[in-house]
């Protein structure tokens, strides 16, 4: 078994918002980053993706609506929404994609 610091590993990431996969269970990815307050670009996909926060906060916009994620919170971006991370959000995000 292994453990896994997410906190530690966005931390030493060369760069915000650059994911690096930290395992894969079955066909998901687990991608950790660190965000820095600015914003990232509205983006779909066409798998579900799971946007959990581990510390920090998240603002996200879908559907011109906005979500605030808490740390311990997970956002369920489902295959095909637009989504959009808005300035402000900081801290660690763990991706889960399925």
């Amino acid at each position: 078994m292994t453990i896994v610091n997410f906190d530690s590993i966005a931390g030493q990431l060369p760069a915000a918002w650059k994911s690096t996969v930290v395992a894969q269970i079955g066909n998901a990815r687990v991608k950790v980053l660190r965000m820095d307050e600015m914003a990232y670009e509205e983006e779909s996909h066409d798998y579900n993706e799971g946007l959990f926060v581990v510390s920090g906060l998240m603002k996200l916009e879908v559907l011109g609506k906005m979500i605030c994620v808490e740390a311990g919170q997970m956002y369920l971006a489902e295959a095909g929404t637009p989504h959009a991370v808005l300035a402000g959000s900081h801290g660690t995000l763990v991706i889960i994609d399925v």
